[in-house]
């Protein structure tokens, strides 16, 4: 992968936030080096992504969000009303935190599972 200062911007960004979308990335971008695309900022945010550098994360409706956090299997605690992200560890046990009931042939790695209600603040 070619190393930019757009594309390490982007990294260090993600790194510093807490669960940002992409258009939060590109804001946070564009105050430390200038002008970039929102289109430059998906695609280094799919790169790194594929690259195991980032994970990409999909909480019901809206734009997916993004971390640093990788390789952990932990899993995420959504606010239904403000939409704040934080983190948890898994629930019981080691990766993947949950067995199914029927395995149907998979060979199992990795749990996504989201926690929803309201945050202390919201309450």
């Amino acid at each position: 992968m070619r190393v930019t200062s757009t594309r390490l911007a982007i990294l260090e960004v993600v790194r510093e936030g807490q669960h940002l979308d992409a258009d939060d990335v590109a804001l946070a971008v564009r105050a430390r080096i200038g002008h970039v695309t929102l289109q430059a900022v998906y695609e280094a945010l799919g790169a790194f992504t594929t690259a195991g550098l980032l994970r990409k994360i999909d909480i019901g409706p809206g734009p997916a969000r993004y971390e640093s956090r990788v390789g952990d299997n932990h899993h995420h605690l959504v606010c239904r009303r403000c939409g704040t992200v934080q983190d948890v560890d898994c629930a019981v046990g080691h990766a993947p935190c949950l067995d199914p009931a029927a395995r149907h042939g998979y060979a199992i790695d990795e749990a996504e599972v989201t926690f929803w209600g309201l945050c202390a603040d919201c309450q």
